[in-house]
């Protein structure tokens, strides 16, 4: 049984070793169209800000037992019916046979209207090679100021990487406040902290144009006016989805290949997975599109198992989401307020700042947590949660997300059996606090 993977990236390289931990002798094969296969693209700020100085240890593994991965191939369309890949090569042509065939394709930057995004010294960041170019120009033209075009987690993150290499950033976004993924007062909490560490942060603007003149390139937009010496465009991702449209698979959300929750398509033997593909949403019931390292690493290993003949469906994404920028950590799961809302739930949420651990231990910091949930039937629909690095930020957000993939209510999170030290956490944990503060605030109406 041959099983034939297009992409090399989290979903590929997640459904290449499930599939031969199923099945041992399944002949695995990976085309993959760079020369990176499971690299961490989640870390190519931390690479390009030099905290991680070698890039070769962004490799997620680098040995792949019983996986032929065919580098620097590039797959140029399917045949369905003879289940064939057509791939390029530097040597030209070739053709792969398949039994069963995954798509996983991921998501590419998306070109914005703006004129000039393409001129030298304006990046898109995205890939391996996009890294290499940019850290190239760092090293040589060493700029001294730099514009970002988008307010996103990418965006915020290079503001943090390009901050410590001693480069003075400004930040340009349409959005009122920065991180719009989060409620809008956590967002000010955010631009604060960017502030503090001598970013310039203008909101509500729209960037148009950018020009190159003598040394310096400008960029101008509605309400925004500023020359620097590179531009960074970080304003989302769309998905790759050329190769599946071409042989007739549906595009749902945001243009995503459509498939089920065995990752199948409507192309018998033919799976997808990954950022190019839709998500399905464990809250709401059907699929979106949420393009995250995470997801594509499960819904490989789903369709991975199920092309060598396993029965498994994807479980569902949340959303979950963290961020770390400077001293601060950010995280949700789930929906806030007006997600909810819009999706017909009668959610209310309520805020607490409480300590990460005793106070009588040295060094307590304050944490933030935000707690959506259902007024109707008390369960717990959401959560943000905000504090220093340092506090354990993501594991707590974690604990929500559990709760939510468990369908637990608010109330029930006080029964985890959470552990706790001083130093550490409180007999009840700040998530605890966080959902004693919601039940008291919103008993659950009949």
């Amino acid at each position: 049984m041959r099983f034939l993977i297009i992409g090399g990236s989290d979903a590929g390289i997640s459904a290449a070793l499930r599939a031969r931990e199923v099945n041992p002798n399944a002949e695995v094969a990976l085309i993959l169209e760079d020369e990176f296969p499971n690299y961490s693209i989640c870390g190519l700020p931390f690479f390009l800000s030099g905290e991680t100085p070698d890039w070769k240890t962004l490799a997620h593994r680098t040995k792949f037992e019983g996986i032929a991965i065919y580098r620097k191939h590039r797959a140029e369309r399917i045949d369905p019916v003879a289940k064939k890949v057509t791939v390029s090569t530097d040597e030209g042509q070739v053709q792969f046979d398949y039994d069963k065939l995954l798509i996983a394709t991921g998501a590419r930057p998306i070109r914005p209207n703006i004129n000039g995004w393409n001129l030298p010294g304006v990046f898109l960041l995205h890939t391996m090679k996009d890294s290499f170019e940019l850290r190239e120009y760092l090293e040589t033209a060493n700029p001294h100021r730099a514009v970002i075009v988008g307010a996103g987690y990418i965006g915020l993150e290079m503001a943090d990487a390009l901050t410590h290499r001693g480069i003075e950033v400004v930040i340009a976004s349409r959005t009122p406040t920065v991180l719009a993924t989060v409620d809008p007062g956590f967002g000010e909490v955010v631009q604060e902290e960017l502030k503090r560490h001598g970013v310039v942060v203008r909101t509500g603007v729209g960037i148009d144009s950018i020009t190159s003149s003598a040394n310096h390139l400008h960029v101008t937009g509605n309400g925004f006016d500023e020359n620097c010496d590179m531009v960074l465009i970080a304003v989302g991702v769309t998905p790759n989805v050329e190769l599946g449209i071409e042989i007739g698979i549906p595009t749902g959300v945001k243009g995503a290949l459509q498939v089920n929750r065995r990752m199948e398509t409507t192309i018998p033997d033919i799976y997808v997975a990954g950022d190019c593909g839709e998500t399905w949403h464990r809250l709401l019931g059907r699929n979106t599109y949420l393009p995250l390292g995470t997801t594509a690493h499960k819904q490989g290993r789903v369709a991975g198992e199920n092309a060598v003949g396993g029965e498994r469906e994807f479980a569902g994404s949340l959303g979950t989401q963290v961020v770390k920028l400077f001293n601060l950590v950010i995280a949700r799961t789930g929906f806030r307020q007006d997600e909810a809302r819009s999706e017909g739930l009668d959610a209310v949420t309520s805020e607490v700042a409480v300590n990460d651990h005793k106070a009588y231990y040295p060094g307590a910091t304050t944490v933030r947590c935000i707690v959506t949930g259902d007024a109707k039937t008390g369960r717990l629909l959401g959560a943000q949660i905000m504090g220093t690095w340092g506090a354990e930020i993501s594991k707590r957000n974690d604990i929500f997300a559990a709760a939510l993939f468990n369908e637990m209510t608010v109330d029930r999170v006080s029964d985890l059996d959470l552990s706790y030290t001083p130093p550490l956490s409180s007999p009840w944990d700040p998530v605890q606090m966080a959902c004693q503060a919601w039940s008291v605030e919103h008993t659950v109406r009949d």
